[in-house]
């Protein structure tokens, strides 16, 4: 794949590498073909861990009734003739098998681990199929393995660049907690209030048995005598930093993720409001 297909490709997601059912473009219907599921390998660098049985079956039932609709990306795997290792769509490659098909609709293309594991985020992130830790864990092996960039990250899976840096900050987490979050059991808001406390297990086990929101978790976390507060994350203490010089007046951002957040400018005289309000209000 040529670099400027391959951008092209990855910022407009998949549908530019798969085509969308029912049409195809005509390089993607050249492209498609049916392979026996027996050919097709699941992704060594698939996000996602966890598959529901009753999600997997509701889509085998659809798959016996209507036939898989959009195919599954692949790439050749080298060395092997003839075998495929699946790029996206390991889910309904998995549920063809439960419906008992012997061949699915691929679309082939010659791409390189990076890619791969890039397209097989992106799938799931646009899908929000992935639970926070599987995201960010996906995330750090891109980071670690293909030398990625957080800013690199969010350009090309299409997130904020302070979504990736929260995201990733759930890896600190001990494994007890991030299990949760792996099970449902606790979003990646209230899992973001636990970051960096020595009683994150504790306070894990509080906020399931009290059903606390995420606001309400934070206040929980904050209120724990005897542990400090997570710090903030450099790119919202940059961000404070920046709207400081730019405001000339002390900016402090509080970030609850899911929950929001909020935006605090403090003044000494209300000359300093009124410029702000003026500045403010410029059209």
């Amino acid at each position: 794949m040529m670099a400027e297909d391959r951008a092209r490709g990855l910022g407009r997601g998949l549908s530019s590498l798969i085509g969308s059912a029912p049409a195809l473009d005509a390089r993607t219907a050249k492209a498609q073909r049916t392979l026996p599921v027996a050919f097709l390998r699941a992704n060594r660098f698939q996000p996602r861990k966890t598959f529901q049985d009753a999600d997997l079956e509701d889509l085998a039932n659809s798959i016996r009734e209507k036939g898989v609709l959009l195919p599954i990306l692949v790439r050749p795997i080298a060395g092997e003739t003839g075998q495929f290792e699946i790029v996206a769509g390991e889910r309904r490659w998995r549920a063809a098998q439960l419906a008992k098909l012997h061949e699915v609709p691929v679309v082939v293309r010659e791409l390189s681990d990076a890619e791969s594991l890039e397209l097989a985020i992106i799938e799931n992130v646009q899908r929000a199929d992935l639970n926070a830790i599987e995201e960010a864990a996906a995330y750090q092996e891109l980071i670690e393995r293909f030398g990625y960039t957080q800013e690199k990250l969010a350009t090309e899976v299409g997130k904020s660049r302070s979504h990736i840096a929260n995201i990733l900050r759930l890896l600190k987490l001990p494994e007890t907690v991030k299990a949760l979050v792996r099970d449902g059991k606790l979003t990646a808001g209230h899992a973001r209030t636990l970051v960096g406390r020595s009683d994150a297990e504790a306070l894990a086990q509080q906020i399931l048995e009290a059903g606390l929101n995420v606001r309400q978790a934070e206040q929980r976390t904050h209120r724990n005598k005897g542990h400090r507060a997570p710090d903030k994350d450099p790119d919202t203490r940059a961000l404070e930093h920046s709207l400081t010089n730019v405001l000339g007046l002390k900016v402090e951002i509080a970030d609850r993720g899911d929950a929001g957040g909020h935006l605090t400018i403090s003044y000494r005289t209300l000359e300093q409001l009124d410029d702000l309000i003026r500045r403010l209000s410029r059209p």
